[in-house]
């Protein structure tokens, strides 16, 4: 019932403020929300976002009480792709069929997805829901080793990826037993891989979703750390499938008839979450440009060619923006602009702001729990701040004993854990529960990021509290790139530090 009303609220005119911005809740329903929120009331035993979400929306749309725009529109510069919710049901279902039926693949097995910005990863992730296999994204950046590493520390089975990255499997599948099938989205073929959009086309979209319970993992996240390999931050289908169903306006604030663009890499949490979860608890539109480099100009002219109501990015996307004579520009809808990933410079957020009319909302998070912090639609804008703590957590500035500190006194940010664990949060760093162990101090799950809070509850973001690099969001441990170094025979020593980069942020 509390999902069923949620979807219907979106479809409504917005009554209520929650958090300073518009909410879709009646009374009662409001006291569901409070209960759910604050550990009183249990959550349900099952839950699948595929069935209990996608589908939801794709009957709303037969019944034709959803807006025309599609669920998912693709461009390339070249043609596009547009769905709908039912048209997205349809070939998802083809997809899971090909996932357990072509490759044999079962409930709790592992799939490593190393895909840029194309129809077909949004396909996988959908159809690996249905069939509840769990997902594990990575960039199209990862090199051979990177890929060996991910292959062996998760023991996928599977993987899919494109004929760019193929060799580089190759190179290393032999030392991966438990590799078992390569799938290749690609219009040519290549021995010991399936072709994935040939299986597609011959595939039955008769398909019956699992049922999953909530506490079942859904995805797994490599995040790099200071030390050693990055660490498998694991999610389930309710830190990441369901949070979004009980606090899903904090940030985003869509409706069914808004259209969202999120240019951020498909290997990052944040892009399960706004290109993903989410835009489509609302019934949203999520555009995607595959952008193979950002290029200014080509960002510039899709928000004037197309009706893109918001859009998310890192503060280097915004820092390369500003650059440009925005006077030139009519943007045909724009109307939220949010970024993170790292600090905004106030600067930037002025310039933006002086050139577009528009404000850029600043959101804080980590792979390991989503947005931790967030400016509210609507919430003063304080420049250099990163809003005030999202709904689900309590976030505070501790000391090392985890202490709450007073306002303005810098020290960790934390997140306060026990004795409720906040829906949102990864289950566990996988196959390492020393690391699972040494995240939470106190009552609190501390970030390793230092910051400050003010009297009204504003935090700010000061640095890492160890040697992790922010660069144009992507976040480096220095131990791999030292690593790489002393690979090379000439290389008897090395160290990775940050510098400053006007435009990245942090370079290494």
């Amino acid at each position: 019932k509390l999902l069923n009303l949620k979807l219907l609220w979106t479809l409504k005119p917005r009554n209520r403020t929650f958090h300073g911005h518009p909410m879709l809740l009646s009374s009662d329903v409001y006291s569901q929300y409070e209960s759910v929120r604050q550990g009183k009331q249990e959550i349900p035993k099952y839950f699948n976002f595929a069935s209990e979400v996608l589908d939801k929306w794709s009957e709303i749309e037969k019944a034709g009480k959803r807006p025309s725009n599609p669920a998912f529109w693709w461009v390339n510069g070249e043609g596009e792709v547009k769905w709908s919710f039912e048209e997205l049901g349809f070939l998802s279902r083809k997809v899971a069929n090909v996932l357990t039926k072509e490759c044999g693949l079962q409930k709790g097995d592992r799939l490593i997805l190393i895909l840029p910005r194309i129809p077909e990863w949004w396909l996988v992730k959908v159809a690996c829901m249905r069939a509840g296999i769990v997902i594990i994204p990575g960039t199209s950046q990862l090199s051979a080793k990177d890929i060996l590493y991910r292959l062996q520390a998760s023991k996928a089975t599977c993987i899919i990826t494109t004929d760019k990255l193929a060799p580089a499997v190759d190179s290393v599948a032999s030392q991966c037993q438990l590799l078992k099938t390569k799938l290749m989205v690609s219009k040519g073929s290549r021995e010991g891989w399936l072709n994935f959009t040939e299986l597609c086309q011959n595939q039955s979209a008769d398909h019956s979703c699992i049922k999953t319970r909530i506490q079942d993992p859904m995805i797994i996240f490599f995040t790099s750390g200071t030390t050693g390999f990055p660490k498998m931050a694991q999610h389930s289908q309710g830190s990441l499938g369901f949070r979004p169903l009980l606090s899903e306006r904090y940030w985003l604030d869509l409706t069914p008839s808004d259209v969202i663009w999120n240019t951020a890499d498909t290997g990052w949490i944040l892009t399960s979450i706004a290109s993903f979860f989410d835009p489509w608890v609302f019934g949203s539109c999520i555009f995607i440009h595959n952008l193979p480099q950002t290029d200014s100009a080509v960002i510039l002219n899709t928000l004037c060619r197309f009706p893109i109501d918001t859009l998310v990015g890192a503060p280097t996307l915004f820092r390369m923006l500003v650059q440009n004579d925005l006077s030139k520009y009519k943007f045909m809808n724009l109307k939220h602009c949010m970024s993170g990933g790292e600090p905004l410079n106030p600067e930037v957020m002025e310039q933006w702001k002086s050139q577009t009319g528009l404000d850029i909302c600043e959101v804080y998070g980590q792979t390991e729990m989503g947005i931790i912090c967030s400016v509210f639609g609507g919430m003063k804008i304080k420049p250099g701040s990163m809003g005030k703590a999202a709904p689900l957590y309590d976030v505070q500035i501790v000391d090392k004993n985890a202490n709450i500190l007073p306002p303005g006194q810098p020290g960790e940010i934390a997140v306060r854990s026990k004795p409720i664990r906040p829906l949102g949060f990864f289950s566990e760093y996988l196959d390492n529960p020393k690391k699972t162990a040494e995240s939470e101090r106190g009552d609190f799950y501390v970030t390793g990021d230092r910051g400050t809070m003010d009297e009204e509850g504003y935090f700010q973001f000061i640095g890492r509290d160890d040697d992790i690099i922010i660069s144009s969001g992507y976040r480096i441990g220095p131990f791999e790139v030292e690593n790489a170094l002393l690979e090379h025979p000439a290389v008897v020593e090395s160290a990775a530090v940050s510098s400053p980069d006007p435009l990245r942020g942090e370079v290494m």
